[in-house]
């Protein structure tokens, strides 16, 4: 799977999990050039407190675009540290 913003190939991986219609790429298939931590916080009653990333693309910024799970509850084990997208970031084989 590949997650592709502003025409850029920002993760790729064959060992995404599906959640919730998100794929949750590991964080060793991120481009990290292209991610800037964020300060943003969210709370999801059973995955637990979202930290995000802002995407910085040829000199484009998409704010909070991705969101990963530093600790998870105990249901959410499986994606603890994973990265997802939203906000325009396309999801293509």
């Amino acid at each position: 799977m590949k997650a592709i913003w502003n025409n850029t190939v920002i993760a790729e991986s064959n060992d995404t999990l599906v959640v919730e219609n998100n794929h949750y790429f590991p964080p060793e298939s991120l481009k990290k050039e292209y991610f800037k931590s964020s300060e943003t916080h969210s709370t999801c009653p059973w995955k637990g407190v979202a930290s995000y990333y802002t995407l910085d693309v040829d000199g484009k910024q998409n704010a909070d675009a991705a969101w990963y799970y530093p600790e998870t509850s105990e249901l959410a084990k499986g994606i603890k540290g994973r990265v997802a997208f939203w906000k325009g970031v396309t999801i293509e084989e």
